[in-house]
């Protein structure tokens, strides 16, 4: 079958907010919400603590979005929740009162819209709350309820909050806060579709999938996409999958997934042996050890040979997220690992994705640290927030870094030269990850230009010499 994915995926660059830490309005809308104690905004952030990010905040936010260059935002879960992540679902129909509620995401979509900013959010449909109403009448009545089938219940009585008895029902990894659906009983199924659907018609761009490939009910996904494309053809349908995901990516379900198996080998690269180990081992994902140009190359053919190009050209590109460390951190603090890994995130193959607060230096270890308030503008690395806008204008007025072929011309020792091509252009991105400067030669590419960085360029008929400072990246053009 021939796979179609959203054209305007393959033009998009996204800011991945987690609202609770993005920003706090600077006058809520709400009077209760004035005098309620949240916690420090600059502090370090808690388990269960909130800092009261909403999304009048993020509207006052959406000019800075476009001037960085954003066109699409992915929220982390806005729907009520007792959590401050709000993978706690409550109900499926309401957005958090504490965000804004629904008026103040119907505000939000509009003005994104207004902006040419799409607008994703974060289906969390594996499992709920124990709040959750239909779940909550379970543990009022028992057996007695209507809503038992729902969930997967293993005995009576229920034990929601008591670890020292038997949960009796599946929580989402054991976790008794998170009752899993049941997904083959067809009420439950029917109504996390309608769920979709109804955001859907109200003007949402698509749905980022938390943990879909534990949703295993024979053509769950498959309606699922059909049911979301017919009202939307346009809706963006990506996975949380953390590794090879061809059974997802087969035209029938996902247009993409969180491609962690970019994430990993460009920071092995990116940061090499200032990788810290406590960050990322034990994780999902490893990004070490250290790769060099030879070794990044291997793993970027690998994953350029696993999927359709159709799909590659909408996977969404991150090098960080909520549930994995900042890169800044990871890297020990080098800042020349996140522009180089930033400069490869941004010139490669999808729809990359900037994890709020990446673009201005905002450090953070693991779960919760990742998670901490986005910073004043005093505390904003300013070199690095201009390095990021000057490679997403390049990525936005380059077609071929958005569509073009992908091809590496060079990857030996710490340099890594790719082109993206196509018939109109040619675009070159170079790469040095190491401590000295490096002079590479290639075959003549006669009128390429410096578009981005301080490389040194010498041309003659024949060849083409490309001399890089150390830890350093360029465009050429």
């Amino acid at each position: 079958m021939q796979i179609q994915t959203p054209d305007w995926v393959k033009h998009a660059v996204f800011y991945q907010i987690f609202p609770d830490r993005f920003v706090r309005a600077v006058q809520s809308r709400k009077s209760w919400l004035q005098e309620t104690s949240w916690e420090p905004w600059h502090v370090p952030p808690t388990l269960q603590g909130y800092k009261g990010g909403d999304l009048w905040g993020v509207i006052e936010k959406l000019d800075y979005l476009q001037t960085l260059g954003i066109t699409a935002i992915y929220f982390t879960p806005i729907f009520q929740s007792a959590c401050n992540h709000r993978y706690h679902t409550h109900d499926y129909y309401q957005v958090d009162p504490i965000l804004g509620g629904n008026a103040a995401f119907e505000e939000l979509l509009n003005e994104a819209h207004r902006r040419d900013i799409k607008v994703v959010l974060d289906g969390v449909f594996n499992h709920c709350s124990r709040g959750f109403f239909f779940f909550n009448d379970i543990l009022e009545n028992g057996p007695h309820s209507p809503w038992v089938d729902w969930f997967k219940i293993e005995g009576w009585p229920l034990a929601p909050y008591d670890g020292d008895r038997p949960a009796n029902y599946v929580g989402w990894w054991d976790n008794r806060a998170l009752p899993v659906f049941n997904h083959d009983n067809p009420n439950a199924r029917e109504y996390l579709m309608e769920v979709a659907e109804y955001w859907l018609k109200l003007g949402i761009d698509g749905w980022r999938l938390d943990v879909p490939n534990e949703i295993t009910a024979p053509g769950f996904w498959q309606e699922f996409r059909d049911r979301v494309k017919a009202i939307n053809p346009e809706a963006y349908i990506v996975g949380e999958i953390w590794g090879d995901s061809r059974e997802w990516l087969d035209g029938t379900q996902f247009d993409g997934v969180m491609n962690y198996l970019f994430t990993a080998p460009t920071i092995a690269f990116a940061a090499g042996d200032r990788v810290i180990r406590k960050y990322v081992e034990g994780r999902s994902y490893t990004p070490y050890p250290a790769l060099d140009a030879k070794g990044y190359a291997a793993k970027i053919q690998k994953l350029l040979k696993l999927y359709d190009w159709e799909i590659h050209q909408t996977q969404l590109n991150l090098l960080a997220s909520h549930d994995t460390a900042r890169l800044l951190s990871i890297a020990g603090e080098d800042r020349d690992s996140v522009k180089l890994g930033t400069l490869l995130l941004l010139t490669f193959p999808g729809a990359p994705s900037i994890y709020y607060g990446d673009e201005v230096g905002l450090e953070g270890g693991i779960d919760p640290d990742s998670r901490r308030g986005f910073p004043a503008e005093a505390d904003w690395d300013q070199d690095l927030l201009d390095y990021h806008r000057q490679v997403i204008a390049l990525r936005h007025a380059h077609p071929a870094l958005r569509i073009g072929d992908y091809k590496t011309l060079y990857a030996q020792g710490d340099v890594y030269i790719l082109a993206r091509s196509l018939p109109t252009e040619t675009i070159v991105v170079a790469v040095n990850a190491g401590t000295k400067p490096a002079t590479v030669t290639l075959p003549a590419m006669p009128h390429l230009q410096q578009l981005f960085g301080e490389s040194t360029l010498k041309q003659t008929s024949d060849e083409l010499q490309i001399s890089l400072p150390k830890r350093s990246g360029c465009i050429l053009g």
